[in-house]
């Protein structure tokens, strides 16, 4: 039965569309949309799906909250009597509510998208390559031009999937939360509002140094590969006219630059995670 299952949310999404995309806008929102539009029916799905998620698990901390309120007023021997459908409800929600929507989640994201979506995305930069003139493949390395192709294909399956899956998710797990909380206390908001309003501040300092980051490292990760593979791939003419140091210098050049802007990048990532600890913390 579960084969049966994965075979159907496997080919929810065709890995090698037919049509011919052309070449993609340059904006990133437009530029990842170009390769994801033919998913638009899983990413709606899946943004449904992670928003039941969100609900189901702030429901459950208000359930444990009420049935502690229960047991701490309620005569053992009339307990069952008196909650015993509201006990049943939350048990059906908790042990099989909550496990099939995970479980479809799971379908969703893994089964139909996270394979299949990269795919379709490299299938359709590799046509578009395919259509480039012989003077683009001569001024370019292949290594870098190949690599540019998987790690775009990955990026943008990254980030519209963090959009509509865990984007999603915290919004409605934070509005729901926030809601619970009020219904106990309005005035329990306030810090979570200010920690939000701190989050936020966070988020806008270091996100836009992050990308900043991210870009120049997938330029020179690009640089890098292609200094490598171009290596392999013409091995006879480094063998018969370079010097076996020249080459080494040459490969470890391209991976002194890519080590850098990972230093740089891995810097801005303890910071923003330090920040975002304290301020949970303080909460």
């Amino acid at each position: 039965m579960f084969n049966a299952l994965f075979r159907r949310f496997e080919a929810g999404l065709d890995p090698f569309p037919q049509d011919r995309a052309g070449q993609a806008p340059s904006t990133l929102w437009a530029f990842a949309w170009h390769y994801m539009r033919d998913a638009k029916k899983p990413l709606a799905y899946i943004a449904v799906v992670g928003a039941l998620i969100a609900i189901g698990e702030v429901a459950l901390y208000g359930f444990l909250g009420s049935v502690v309120d229960w047991l701490a007023d309620a005569d053992p021997e009339t307990l069952w009597q008196d909650r015993g459908s509201v006990l049943l409800l939350i048990a059906a929600v908790t042990a099989i509510g909550l496990p099939l929507i995970v479980l479809l989640d799971g379908f969703l994201v893994h089964q139909t998208m996270l394979g299949n979506a990269p795919m379709s995305a490299r299938w359709r930069m590799h046509r578009y390559l395919l259509g480039q003139s012989v003077t683009f493949f001569a001024d370019e390395m292949a290594g870098r031009v190949s690599t540019k192709l998987m790690q775009g294909a990955l990026a943008v399956r990254e980030m519209i999937m963090k959009v509509v899956d865990i984007f999603v998710y915290v919004c409605v797990y934070f509005l729901s939360m926030i809601l619970l909380i009020a219904a106990a206390d309005g005035r329990l908001v306030i810090p979570v509002l200010i920690w939000l309003l701190i989050y936020l501040s966070i988020l806008r300092w270091f996100l836009p140094r992050l990308g900043k980051a991210a870009e120049a490292q997938a330029d020179a990760r690009s640089d890098m590969t292609g200094r490598i593979v171009d290596s392999y791939t013409n091995i006879q003419t480094v063998k018969l006219f370079s010097h076996a140091q020249r080459e080494e210098a040459y490969a470890k050049e391209g991976m002194g630059d890519f080590l850098q802007t990972v230093h740089v990048q891995m810097r801005l990532v303890t910071g923003l995670q330090s920040l975002v600890y304290l301020n949970n913390c303080l909460l």
